[in-house]
């Protein structure tokens, strides 16, 4: 069964930091380019950042440039995302997704998708 965790969210003053994680099972991980989306109240889907299987590839939305890090330990099957320097803006549910194989590089839309998880909440305070 293919299934997508995510955690590391919580409450975080502006400035602040947090890593969030995704751990994957049920499909070839380490072969998977694997992306962050966010949903902020009242908004919709975002696409963040995409890392390609080997790592070797990875790309964010200008909104995050330079302060969010995108990585995976393949190992472990799991996902992170380092977010630095937090503002108010960034304060979403935050998910993460399996490209579907066949899809162009760092798809933005959901449908591009094979694999989802729940989300986690972030939420940065001013």
């Amino acid at each position: 069964q293919v299934q997508l965790v995510e955690s590391g969210g919580g409450l975080v003053q502006t400035g602040g930091s947090l890593r969030l994680s995704c751990t994957a099972s049920g499909f070839g991980f380490r072969t998977t380019a694997m992306s962050w989306f966010r949903q902020a109240p009242g908004k919709g889907l975002e696409w963040v950042s995409t890392i390609s299987g080997s790592s070797v590839s990875a790309d964010y939305s200008d909104s995050v440039k330079g302060r969010f890090t995108i990585s995976r330990d393949n190992a472990k099957k799991t996902l992170y995302l380092q977010m630095n320097s937090l503002k108010a803006d960034d304060t979403a549910v935050y998910y993460c997704g399996g490209v579907r194989r066949g899809s162009m590089w760092a798809p933005e839309t959901r449908a591009d998708y094979d694999s989802w998880g729940q989300g986690t909440q972030v939420t940065v305070s001013s």
